[in-house]
C-alpha cells in the first residue's frame, strides 16, 4: 500500500483499474513526510484537526512514526498519550486540575491516532482511549455530563447530553451532529459554551461516524429523528425549543432535517452543509481525491461512513442519490436556518450554500467568509473557536430564545 518513502496513497482503497490508477497519481495524497511537516504546523498554528495540540507531543509521536501504516501511527500516538492518561489517574485525589489537564491532552493525542477514522485495529483502540479518556475528563463537569443510550433498532444511539444549572422548568436544546472525522467528544467539549445561556445540548455521533449504530444511506436521518424523539420525551426539555447543529457531513443531516422535521426543530444552524455538487461524480474525482486542506485521506474516510461502498467506482455510483436535489427535497419548507460557508472551501462547493439559501419557503441566515475555507476557516483570522463563540452560539441562543 506505501513505498519506502511512505506515500500515503489510496489505491488499495479504490479500484484497480487503469484509470483510476491515472486519477490518483493526478491527486494524489501527502507523503508521509508531508503529513508530519503539514500536521506539526496545524498544531503550531491552531488548525485543524490538531486544534489544542501541543506541538512538541505531536513532534514526539511522530519520531516514532516511519511509514504510512496505520497501527504505527496510532502506537505512536498512544505511547505519548498514555504517559499523560496514567499520570492523570495518579493525580485524581492530590492535584485534580493538573489531572484534568492531562486528561484533555491524553483525549486529544488519542483522537489523533485515531484520525481520521479507527480503520485498522490499532487505530480502533486509539478510539477506545480517547473516549475513555474524554469521560476521565468530564467527570469534572458542572453541570455534569450524562451518557444517554437511546434505542435503536435493535442497537443503541450514545449521546452526551449536559442541562444547564438551576433551570425552572423545561430548557431549550440544541443536538449536535459531527462531521466525517471529528466526534460528539469534540463537540462536546465546544458545546459547553452554550449552557450559561439556559440551553442544553445533546451531542451524537452522525451516520457511519464514531458509536453511530448505522452507516450513511438515503434514509439514515430516521436516526436522527430518533434523536428528536427521545429529547421530546424528557420532562427536563422543552420539545417545542428544539434546534440542530450540524458541522460539514452533520451539516448534510442538519440541512435535511430541517426539511424532514421543520415541524419539530426551532431552527437548524449548518457549516458547510453538502447539497448537490458535492456529491456528483466529477467532484469526487477532481477535487476530493487527494484534497490538500483535507491533511490525508478523505476519500478512504468518506467510503467508509457509506453504506455497502467498497470501491472508487462504486462510491461514484452511490454519492449522487445522497443529493438533497435526487431526492426531491430542496426548494420544499424547511426550519430556519444558519448557513455557515468559506468561498475558499475545496472540501464542499460553495455553489451548494448558494443553491441552499435560494431554496425554500423561508429566508435564512448567512454567514459566508470570502476569503474562508472548510467551514467557513480562516487561519489566524476566523479560526473554528471563534466562529463557534461569534457566529454560532449567538444565532441558536436568538433562535431558541432563551431568556
Amino acid at each position: 500500500m506505501t513505498n519506502k518513502k511512505g506515500f500515503v496513497f489510496i489505491l488499495s482503497l479504490l479500484a484497480a483499474v487503469t484509470p483510476v490508477v491515472c486519477i490518483a497519481q493526478e491527486h494524489r495524497e501527502r507523503t508521509i513526510d508531508e503529513v508530519k511537516t503539514e500536521a506539526v504546523h496545524r498544531a503550531e498554528v491552531g488548525q485543524y484537526p490538531l486544534i489544542g495540540l501541543d506541538p512538541a507531543d505531536v513532534k514526539e509521536a511522530f519520531e516514532s512514526v516511519h511509514s504510512a501504516d496505520k497501527d504505527e501511527w496510532a502506537a505512536a500516538f498512544m505511547h505519548v498519550a498514555d504517559r499523560y492518561f496514567n499520570e492523570a489517574k495518579s493525580l485524581e485525589k492530590s492535584d485534580p486540575t493538573k489531572a484534568n489537564a492531562d486528561y484533555i491532552r491524553a483525549w486529544r493525542l488519542y483522537s489523533f491516532g485515531r484520525w481520521p477514522i479507527p480503520s485498522s485495529p490499532a487505530k480502533q483502540r486509539s478510539y477506545e482511549k480517547a473516549i475513555e479518556a474524554f469521560l476521565a475528563h468530564a467527570e469534572s463537569f458542572d453541570p455534569p455530563l450524562e451518557v444517554v443510550r437511546i434505542p435503536f433498532e435493535g442497537k443503541e444511539i450514545v449521546g452526551y447530553l449536559r442541562l444547564p444549572k438551576n433551570a425552572k422548568g423545561p430548557v431549550p436544546l440544541v443536538i449536535a451532529v459531527n462531521g466525517l472525522d471529528s466526534r460528539k467528544e469534540d463537540l462536546t467539549e465546544s458545546f459547553g459554551a452554550i449552557l450559561p445561556f439556559g440551553i442544553g445540548f445533546l451531542a451524537v455521533d452522525g451516520p457511519g461516524t464514531g458509536q453511530a449504530p448505522i452507516k450513511v444511506s438515503e434514509t439514515s436521518e430516521r436516526m436522527l429523528s430518533r434523536v428528536i424523539d427521545y429529547a421530546q420525551s424528557r420532562p427536563e426539555i422543552d420539545k417545542n425549543r428544539i434546534a440542530l447543529h450540524g458541522v460539514s457531513w452533520g451539516a448534510y443531516w442538519a440541512t435535511k432535517m430541517a426539511i424532514i422535521e421543520r415541524a419539530r426543530l426551532r431552527g437548524a444552524s449548518a457549516q458547510s452543509p453538502p447539497v448537490d455538487e458535492f456529491f456528483q461524480k466529477d467532484f469526487l474525482m477532481n477535487h476530493l481525491l487527494g484534497n490538500r486542506e483535507y491533511l490525508f485521506d478523505q476519500v478512504p474516510a468518506l467510503m467508509n461512513i457509506l453504506e455497502g461502498v467498497h470501491t472508487l467506482d462504486e462510491m461514484g455510483e452511490y454519492l449522487p442519490k445522497m443529493s438533497l436535489v435526487h431526492q426531491d427535497l430542496l426548494g420544499k419548507p424547511m426550519a430556519p436556518m444558519l448557513v455557515i460557508a468559506g468561498v475558499l472551501d475545496t472540501q464542499v462547493p460553495i455553489a451548494d450554500d448558494y443553491l441552499l439559501l435560494s431554496k425554500g419557503d423561508i429566508p435564512k441566515d448567512a454567514w459566508i467568509n470570502p476569503r474562508g475555507g472548510h467551514l467557513g476557516r480562516q487561519v489566524g483570522v476566523w479560526p473554528d473557536p471563534r466562529i463557534f463563540k461569534e457566529v454560532i452560539i449567538p444565532w441558536l441562543v436568538k433562535t431558541l430564545q432563551a431568556p
